[in-house]
């Protein structure tokens, strides 16, 4: 019998993540694509979760999160921002930020109406569009310094707009929005009667000195945002897949409704463990970013002490190069080939952009730096060995 998935889902059938490590176990390729640590998070985190367990909250937690997790993920907001957000009625936990982006585009996004959002993007965020009907208005944000292009983003604002999608910090770019371009955004969501979805995964991992300021701190836009953000990234657990939404309890209820249809709701034991995690101190936090910001450094080096180009990411996972002095061209059809012939991959930032993005971003490659030393000292050593004069 045939393929029996929705036609509207076949380009999204597989996620280019899943490709690319498949492709590196094939080949024995060293990974730098997969956007996950390859070190445990802290030791104290894993206690408290074997702690939960032992203690017997292993059944269905509540749907709308364990109280104790909400009142923390309260907290912190109102530590970190000075936020007042209401752990009753305006917090939800999720299966990880990406099911709660996809539980808010499903709840709030009719057939027609039009998201705005930056690219090169996620790549859930086309997936889920395109499920629930709307229609995906992007605005690039160009290699290598990703400027926000006003123009272009106030062109892609219309009377259909329901959503705006922003990412800060930036997954793949690694930008922090400043507050001037936020207010930009701000404006026009307004303007249209948008509401904003800000995914802010990356919040504890800014790795240089700029502030990352959440949107719904803009009071012209708090009564309109919906914030995401997940224990995965600030604890380097992805595996625990523990998010959460904040924001006003009319959009949080909305959310809800979807999500208590996908998973109804998320691992017990470790939302208790999250919940105490996120009240650790300031030096804790700090402490989260000390390793990452040296493989930061030894990534960027390396790359420039052979030549290739790449931005320089303030925060997240990974950094942009361009491959073309590789002799790549596009990368989405070149991986493999380079990856058979020199025993490297990293992810295709074509996979996340569209229209003529697509040969625009063509010979850049995501790269994560959040790996072991070893890890990517093997990944510059199998460069240093693919490296060759560009192409003509």
């Amino acid at each position: 019998m045939d393929n029996p998935l929705v036609e509207t889902m076949e380009p999204y059938a597989s996620t280019i993540f899943s490709e690319m490590s498949e492709l590196a176990s094939r080949t024995g390729a060293v990974n730098l694509g997969q956007g996950f640590p390859d070190i445990q998070g802290p030791d104290f985190l894993v206690d408290l979760a074997c702690d939960a367990i032992r203690a017997g909250h292993n059944q269905y937690a509540p749907r709308s999160g364990v109280p104790e997790l909400r009142r923390a993920i309260a907290e912190h907001q109102r530590r970190f921002y000075g936020l007042d957000v209401d752990p009753d009625t305006e917090v939800l936990v999720t299966a990880g930020a990406t099911e709660a982006i996809a539980a808010t585009i499903l709840a709030m996004v009719r057939p027609g109406d039009e998201v705005v959002t930056f690219e090169p993007y996620f790549d859930c965020y086309p997936a889920m569009v395109a499920r629930a009907g709307g229609i995906l208005r992007t605005v690039p944000l160009h290699f290598p310094d990703h400027a926000l292009d006003e123009a272009a983003l106030a062109a892609a604002f219309s009377d259909r707009t329901r959503l705006v999608l922003l990412n800060t910090p930036h997954n793949p770019t690694g930008k922090v929005f400043t507050r001037e371009e936020m207010a930009v955004v701000a404006e026009l969501a307004v303007r249209h009667d948008a509401w904003i979805v800000t995914d802010e995964v990356y919040e504890h991992l800014v790795l240089d000195d700029v502030p990352h300021i959440p949107m719904a701190t803009l009071p012209e836009v708090a009564d309109r945002t919906l914030t995401m953000s997940s224990a995965g990234k600030t604890f380097s657990m992805t595996g625990w897949k523990v998010g959460w939404v904040t924001g006003p309890a009319a959009g949080v209820e909305a959310v809800t409704s979807m999500k208590q249809w996908l998973t109804f709701t998320t691992s017990g034991p470790f939302q208790y463990a999250v919940a105490e995690g996120l009240g650790m101190d300031d030096a804790g936090y700090a402490e989260l970013t000390t390793e990452l910001r040296a493989r930061r450094a030894q990534l960027l080096t390396g790359l420039a002490q052979l030549g290739v180009p790449t931005n320089r990411p303030a925060s997240t996972y990974f950094a942009l190069a361009d491959f073309s002095g590789f002799g790549m061209r596009q990368a989405l059809t070149e991986m493999p080939g380079f990856a058979e012939e020199h025993g490297f991959v990293g992810v295709p930032a074509a996979a996340f952009v569209t229209g003529p993005e697509v040969e625009a971003a063509g010979p850049l490659v995501r790269l994560a730096f959040c790996k072991r030393e070893e890890v990517v000292t093997a990944g510059l050593e199998r460069l240093a060995a693919a490296r060759r004069p560009t192409a003509r």
